[in-house]
């Protein structure tokens, strides 16, 4: 796997997080609860048992600085200006990841990969409330669209 391919793994969980979370326009409590639950699934990579998610997820938090098992705080990602977008370019990395995944990883990593990219966006669609005052709704239709298309993208 060359640089670019495995930039493209490494950078892949942040886009999936920070889709999941402009896929419903929020509150900023909202937000800031989704971006920590995102920041926490990628965290909780590290200890999957898979050899290729711990390596990313290590990578991913030793560059984002703050490990939350230790009660650090990383930066959060900041909501995207245009939700849409961000929502395409992500599906659309997820696709090119998943062809390079068919092509030069074996079938167990690959399967690991995919289902701990849909577990962070299942997590930050579900971080916080979508009703009035914590009540209804927990996941907006556009978020589990989101999470539908995610994995479509991936095969999962």
């Amino acid at each position: 796997m060359n640089d670019e391919q495995w930039s493209l793994l490494v950078g892949l969980p942040q886009s999936v997080m920070t889709a999941a979370s402009a896929a419903e326009r929020d509150s900023g409590r909202r937000t800031h609860a989704e971006g920590e639950a995102g920041l926490e699934a990628i965290a909780d990579g590290r200890d999957s048992g898979n050899p290729l998610v711990e390596a990313i997820a290590t990578e991913i938090v030793d560059r984002l600085g703050g490990d939350p098992d230790l009660g650090e705080e990383p930066e959060v990602v900041p909501v995207p200006a245009d939700a849409s977008r961000t929502i395409a370019e992500c599906l659309s990395r997820a696709q090119e990841a998943q062809a390079l995944l068919v092509s030069t990883v074996d079938a167990g990593d690959a399967g690991a990969y995919r289902h701990w990219l849909v577990t962070i966006a299942e997590r930050v669609v579900e971080a916080a409330s979508s009703g009035v005052l914590g009540f209804g709704e927990q996941v907006s239709e556009s978020e589990q669209d989101f999470v539908r298309n995610l994995t479509v993208a991936l095969n999962d």
